[in-house]
């Protein structure tokens, strides 16, 4: 579904934004953005393999002088696409204008995408990813720095997208060394490292770390070389305790048949992550960041480590959701507790969705809602049954429960035109799918803070001089951080940030944040 909806008439500004790319995420326990003690973010580790010198320089404000200069002038070859400008994502895909960033600075926006955290709701997932995903021109003052480029990657990386993140690297190239680095590291993530390994052969320069450099020899075949290399690493004292001790036992395993397992450290690098996992001492990724969830998707892993490696990456969007449906159902659960009983609770929906459509749908329905709850997936798999449980008359709570996760689907708006309301609540639920708050009742605070934003006629005041100087691009950007906010309790933030999506056009991202705030948030 697209809206196109007209902006504040004292800015005469239309953005006619598409439905964007299926992301769904949720504010969760590990993720939450209300918490202090979160995972490490991408950047903390990505960086550790970046020596001093390849690390991102932000650019800053020029300095003030009272004398006269000749300006520099910086000259682009034509024909030359900058790596800011690189993206998966046409604009007929995304609905974003070409020149979204306007004359916003790359340093900005790079900070910006840096101070967005990972568990915000579906809606703004998926507009973060439109974002991050999008071709568009390059800001004005693009340099060969790739800023706005290399944050757009780390934010890729932090919310799990990392085959995401790696065909935007290998769509730009990853020729440089900021760029290579992070192209090695996710390439670990997903189990490509071959491909990294053999462009690292073609272009030895471009390591970025010397234990990159001695298993990348031995991945290539060069076992002597790398064993040298190894040997000189540790005379300049240019490796990690943690990086000399594995890469001895992946060069030379016989050595150490008898010692003790190494203690795994407590933030691995992902080229010492999966040297654990070479030398037959995997770590587990449920105690590390996010991104390296992913490489629990592969065959290898076993079947209860794959479920709950998927459920953290779908509940950041970072897979479709049929990913995990298909590993749901791919066998009986193996026990009881945990994701064992969500496995059970989805199969049993599955079976009476196929056979049944009374008081045995019903039942399947409210337990499976139930055991979601607490691991934070029913918007996940509110994507995945609404269509089919909008085809059964349901009643009573498992009705209730049908509706909201229509609301919580793609389709809320066809849901909400045929729904009969039971209560002022889902009244008022139903005037927010339908765009349309002027003639209900907000049931409480929350909700009367959403009316404030459905009802505004301009954007926030803090956010008008953005609109007005056409830095939309970095507009939106607040404007999610301040709905994260606004999910977490600040209604001040939740009104502005309602206001400023509707303001430039972003009428769908408006709707489903406010539904998944009075539905996920409030029952949380």
């Amino acid at each position: 579904m697209v809206h196109s909806v007209p902006t504040a008439l004292t800015l005469g500004l239309v953005l006619a934004l598409g439905a964007g790319t299926a992301a769904t995420a949720q504010t969760t326990p590990e993720t939450g953005t209300t918490s202090g003690n979160g995972p490490m973010s991408a950047i903390d580790w990505l960086s550790d393999s970046l020596d001093e010198s390849s690390k991102l320089d932000l650019p800053s404000e020029p300095s003030t002088t009272d004398s006269a200069g000749v300006e520099s002038i910086s000259v682009t070859p034509l024909g030359v696409v900058k790596t800011d400008a690189v993206g998966l994502l046409p604009v007929s895909v995304t609905g974003l204008p070409r020149d979204l960033w306007g004359n916003s600075a790359s340093a900005d926006l790079a900070a910006g995408f840096k101070a967005l955290q990972g568990g915000q709701l579906p809606a703004l997932q998926d507009l973060l990813l439109r974002l991050l995903l999008a071709e568009l021109d390059p800001p004005a003052d693009s340099d060969p720095s790739d800023a706005l480029f290399l944050a757009r990657v780390d934010t890729l990386i932090s919310v799990g997208a990392v085959e995401q993140a790696v065909a935007l690297l290998e769509r730009a190239g990853p020729t440089s060394a900021a760029t290579f680095s992070r192209y090695f590291d996710a390439s670990l993530l997903i189990g490509t490292e071959d491909i990294a390994c053999k462009m690292l052969d073609d272009a030895p320069d471009l390591s970025p770390s010397l234990a990159a450099s001695v298993f990348c020899l031995a991945r290539n075949g060069d076992w002597q070389a790398a064993a040298v290399t190894l040997s000189t690493g540790r005379a300049l004292g240019e490796l990690t305790g943690a990086e000399d001790a594995i890469l001895g036992r992946y060069l030379d395993p016989e050595t150490f048949d008898d010692a003790p397992e190494l203690a795994p450290p407590s933030r691995p690098s992902p080229l010492v992550f999966r040297l654990y996992e070479a030398v037959g001492e995997p770590i587990p990724t449920n105690i590390l960041p996010l991104p390296f969830a992913r490489a629990d998707l592969q065959l290898a892993s076993g079947w209860k480590s794959q479920l709950e490696a998927a459920e953290r990456l779908a509940r950041s969007g970072a897979i479709d959701v049929n990913h995990l449906l298909g590993l749901y159902t791919e066998r009986k659960p193996a026990a009881s507790g945990g994701v064992w009983d969500r496995v059970a609770a989805v199969q049993k929906l599955d079976a009476a969705l196929d056979s049944d459509t009374g008081a045995g749908l019903s039942d399947a329905l409210i337990d499976m809602w139930t055991t979601l709850e607490d691991a934070a997936l029913r918007p996940v798999f509110a994507r995945i049954y609404a269509d089919k449980l909008a085809e059964h008359t349901l009643e009573g709570e498992a009705g209730h429960i049908a509706f909201e996760m229509g609301l919580l689907s793609d389709g809320y708006e066809a849901v909400a035109q045929t729904h009969e309301t039971q209560d002022p609540r889902e009244q008022f639920l139903k005037a927010i799918a339908r765009g349309n708050l002027s003639v209900v009742s907000p049931p409480d605070a929350t909700a009367a803070a959403i009316a404030d934003g459905f009802r505004a006629t301009q954007p926030p005041e803090r956010l008008v001089p953005l609109v007005q100087r056409g830095n939309l691009g970095e507009a939106i950007l607040r404007a999610i951080g301040m709905a994260a906010d606004g999910a977490a309790g600040d209604l001040e933030k939740l009104s502005e940030a309602i206001a400023l999506f509707r303001a430039v056009g972003l009428e769908d991202t408006a709707r489903r944040f406010a539904l998944q705030t009075m539905i996920l948030v409030e029952e949380a």
